[in-house]
Parts: C-alpha cells; structure tokens; sequence
C-alpha cells in the first residue's frame, strides 16, 4: 500500500478522500490555488502545496504543476476526486509515464468512455441498448438538421462529445431551437472540456435517470453496487440522489447491472465508475460512463456498507476486491441533497459569498460531507456546491423525514438550496416518486424560495477587523501552519490590517443600476454572449446576456419590454452582481 498520496482536487471531495487516506494509515497531499489558501481542505492534509493564483485552468487543471508537486512532496500515487482532471486521460498517462500511480481507470479506458460518441459505438457494439441518435460526431447545424428530419425527429438533445455532469447540454424542442442548442452545446463543450464536437440523442422529455455504481480490480473481477435515482435536477445538473430508486425491483436491477458490469468489461475497466442510463417505460438506456468516483457515491456507501473510496486506493494499490457481487445486499433507504449556494428563486443562479454561521445537523442516520466552515468564501471560480447532506433510514418515507428534520437543523448564513430542498421533499410529486421535473422547471413555483437576507458578498461590504495569533506561510512553494505568540496588533501586525472596503450603498450609482430601465446582473461573472444588439426592440422574457459564473452558464433575460438604448456589457467583461447590463426604455 502507499506511504503518501497526492489529492488534485479541492473543497469537499478532497477532504473526503483525505478520511479515507487517514483511515488506511497513508500520508496526504494537498494542493490549493491562491484562492483557496484558507479553505479547510487545505489544512486537514499532512502536506499542502501551491498552485499559485488563477482560475481552475491556471491552478487545478495544469497537468505539470500536480506532477511538479507530487514529485517534490514524494506521493506515490494521486487521487483525482470528480471534475478537473478526474477524466482526463493524458493525466492519467502522465502519470504512468512519470512512475506516479493514477487511482482510477486505465488512460484507454477513460478514452474509450470519455468521448460520449466513442462509448456509444462500443456499447451498440457490445449489444448494450443506447438512447436513439448519432454514434458519430455531427459537424454543422445543417448537418444536424438532416438527421434530424431523416432519422430521429425532434425534440432533439445536443450534447458535447466531452461532455458530463450536465455541461455541454442543450435541447431542441422544435427546428426553430436547432441552432442555438449546437451552438450552446458546442460552446460549452469546447469551454469546460476543450472540445466542442456534438453529437445528437433523442431527447425523452421526463424520463428518470437511473445509473448503476460498478467497481473493477487488477484480476478482473467486476461487480455492481446497485443503483441510484439522480431524476431530479435543474438544467441537467443533479439535485437529489437517492439509493436504491423507487422505480426499479429486482428483475430491473439485475438487468441494468448487467448492463454496467458488461460496459465495464467491454473497455478493460479497472476502479470505481458508473454506468449513467435512462429509464423509460421500463426501458433502460444507456447514456455514458462516468470513468471516476460520482458526486453521489455517498448514497450507495450507505446502503450497501461499502466505502467506494478506500476501495478504489485499493485497487491502485494492487490488492483485489474485498468483496464479491454475492456479498452485496441494499439496505433501507439513502437520499443525499447537495447543498448548492444558489438561488432557486433567480433560475438557481450562483450566490457566490462569505458564509457567516454555519452549523451542521447531526444525529442518528446523519452524513454531511462538507468543504467549508463559519467564515468560508464561496468563490466565483469554482463549482456552487460546498457541501452533501446524506441520510439514511429503513425505507423511503423514513429517510424523507430524517432528511427533513436535518435540513432544517442545518443552519447557514447564506443564500442555498436548503430551503427549495426543504419544499420539494415536502410534495406530493416526491412522496409518489416523480422526477419533479414539472417543480425545477417553474418559475413561480421556485418564487417562493427567495430570499430577504442576501449573503455576505466577496467584495463589497465592509469587513469586521479582527485579530489572529494564527498564520499561514509559504515556503519554497509549500505551506506551513505557523502560530505567534503575543499581540498580532499594531501598525504592521497582519491581522489587523485588513483593509475596510465600501459598503455596496457606497458605490458609484452607475454601478448598480437602479432604475426601473436598468437591467442589472444578479450575479457576478464573466459574460459569454450579448445576444441584443443597441437599438433593438426586446420583449419582456427575451434572452440577452449569458454570463458564465462558478462553472454554469447563466441566462439573463429582458425585465421590460421595449428598445436597448445602451449596452453597457459586452462579450468578455467581468460583473458583479448589481451592475447594469444595458438600458431599456
């Protein structure tokens, strides 16, 4: 087994694998960019390195400085959580090729699964049933359109070829829709994922999206761990997951888990993975493998007992299952709900902020898998989920009221999903086992979900001064925790020289646009695309600015109806939340 492994992943997915590393009795390795230099992923390693200042594409998703960093700290192996360079296959070659242990699948098999129109060649191929559409890339707009009339009709999904967790996802309704859905798709693709080839499924209005969990050894035993129901979510992004579905028996299961243990098998799979599917009038269909441990993993853990993570450093460690399919059996019920900092009341835009309490419930049948604590910054940079509230109890209906009861014990002092959380377990729709979808998608229903107390922004409001005999320094590249003793006062002490910035009713007026003519951001981001131009006559709903913030690409639509006299943001600009994105009178 390792004496010392490097996590290259942040917030609460690093500190999760950390547990599992300390459990096994094995070192770990931290790496942070600037922005996360006070995060508690940080300091719960034995070691921390720095990536420097940067967005993901500066810090956590250059290959050179994680090898840099595991060389120098002397880990043997490195865990890559989910996102960034979880997928990423010329990582996990260089890896091999620099004598470091990838703990994941093979570089072939992550290739072979990676692009959605590669897997869904070999799963036809292998005699898996797949979503009707293209196995093939699809290269324009007018090429799309003909295989759309000839073979498939619509409505259509388009969707990245390097896509995944619902980035790189668009959908045509009608022939009207085609060309904003490829270039949306397109787009994103190229943006999250550096390629922006598209393919075309079938698009199934409300189908429920069921995925099976399997894991690999060296020696070719593949099992499964059963199944979770991911169904409700907001645009093609997972909210609630839950184990086992409430749509599957016995028969069903066995079947998908078929299906995933034979997908694995087909591309030399070795670690844990999930086989992501549809399931529709009793049909199952495969959608694509995810090579890497899922966000959700937690809900299967708790009802099957298996520590999906500790398998997996296992595994990279040369030793075979611990366990055979014969020694799986699903007990009760798990739900997990990701605690996104969002507002479900502006089309769950990103609330990136300062935390200000922030208490965890507990108690029997509680799990919370958490990256921050009271005084954290939610940064613009990175995903909106900070945390995963996780239950279990002997069935369905019991784990909806333990999850109740623990939702309304977590107390945050910041915009979340907790209250939408709280309302949508409360329905009729979910007590029935619905996919919800009609819930997520209504805007007045999600009305009733916003909130009077904003969270403490990022920049803007004046901070308290406050005192700490704790320090963090960097040395050669690598962190020490430091403590002084004696006051950290006086004319140059650290901590009493944070700077008091303005408060936001200080600002300029032209900042914040608040007229009823103005059109101002909600959050604060990088706009992608001006879809207006000066001059044109819009109506109330129309879409005009897409601003890109924490990882979602966030539609901003016409409040009023009538003519953009001005527009003050254009592709590329940085905004904060308040600022004013054109005029219309």
């Amino acid at each position: 087994m390792f004496g010392k492994v490097l996590v290259a992943n942040r917030g609460e997915i690093a500190i999760r694998v950390f547990r599992a590393l300390r459990e096994l009795g094995i070192e770990s390795v931290a790496v942070y960019s600037d922005a996360d230099k006070d995060a508690p992923f940080v300091s719960y390693a034995d070691e921390a390195y720095t990536l420097g200042e940067g967005a993901a594409s500066e810090t956590y998703l250059v290959v050179d400085k994680i090898i840099d960093v595991a060389k120098r700290s002397g880990a043997e192996a490195i865990h890559p959580g989910y996102g960034f360079l979880a997928e990423n296959s010329t990582f996990a070659q260089t890896c091999q090729d620099e004598g470091i242990i990838f703990i994941g699948p093979p570089p072939g098999a992550i290739d072979a699964m990676g692009s959605k129109t590669n897997s869904r060649e070999l799963m036809k191929a292998a005699g898996v049933p797949i979503v009707p559409g293209t196995t093939e890339p699809v290269a324009t707009v007018d090429d799309a359109r003909k295989i759309i009339n000839d073979d498939i009709g619509y409505p259509i999904a388009v969707k990245a070829a390097g896509g995944g967790g619902g980035k790189g996802f668009r959908v045509a309704l009608t022939e009207d829709e085609l060309a904003e859905a490829f270039e949306g798709a397109a787009r994103e693709g190229e943006k999250f994922f550096g390629d922006p080839t598209v393919y075309l499924e079938r698009y199934l209005p409300n189908p429920r999206h069921v995925e099976v969990q399997i894991i690999a050894d060296n020696e070719g035993n593949i099992v499964h761990l059963g199944e979770r129901d991911c169904s409700v979510q907001r645009r093609h992004q997972k909210l609630i997951e839950e184990a086992p579905a409430p749509a599957v028996d016995d028969a069903l299961r066995a079947r998908m888990g078929e299906i995933g243990i034979e997908a694995a098998r087909a591309v030399g799979y070795r670690s844990a993975g999930t086989i992501e599917g549809l399931l529709q009038d009793g049909e199952y269909f495969f959608l694509e493998m995810n090579t890497r441990v899922q966000v959700e993993h937690c809900v299967t853990e708790e009802v099957t007992g298996i520590d999906i993570v500790k398998e997996q450093i296992r595994i990279a460690g040369g030793e075979p299952l611990s366990f055979t399919q014969d020694d799986v059996q699903l007990r009760g019920h798990s739900i997990e709900c990701r605690i996104n900092f969002e507002d479900a009341a502006k089309n769950f835009a990103p609330a990136p902020g300062k935390i200000g309490v922030y208490h965890e419930p507990s108690g029997p049948g509680v799990r919370v898998d958490s990256g921050v604590v009271a005084g954290s910054e939610i940064s613009p940079l990175y995903d909106p989920m900070a945390a995963k509230l996780i239950v279990w109890d002997k069935d369905r209906e019991s784990a909806t009221k333990r999850m109740l009861r623990a939702l309304a014990e977590f107390e945050i002092d910041a915009k979340t999903l907790i209250p939408f959380h709280i309302g949508l377990l409360s329905t009729k729709q979910w007590a029935d086992g619905e996919t919800c979808k009609d819930l997520t998608e209504d805007k007045k229903w999600l009305k009733q979900f916003a909130f009077d107390k904003p969270a403490k922004p990022v920049e803007g409001e004046e901070e308290v001064e406050k005192v700490t005999k704790s320090y963090m320094v960097e040395v050669s590249g690598k962190r020490y925790d430091v403590k002084v003793t004696g006051e950290a006062g006086g004319g140059g002490g650290a901590a009493a020289a944070i700077a008091k910035k303005p408060k936001r009713g200080d600002r300029a007026a032209g900042s914040n646009g608040a007229s009823s003519e103005s059109l101002v951001s909600p959050l604060q981001g990088t706009v992608l695309k001006v879809s207006v131009e000066a001059g044109a006559e819009v109506s109330e709903g129309d879409v005009m600015f897409i601003i890109e913030a924490m990882k979602m690409e966030n539609e901003i639509t016409a409040h009023r109806s009538g003519k953009v006299e001005e527009l003050s943001a254009g592709e590329g600009a940085a905004v904060s939340a308040g600022d004013t994105l054109a005029i219309i009178k």
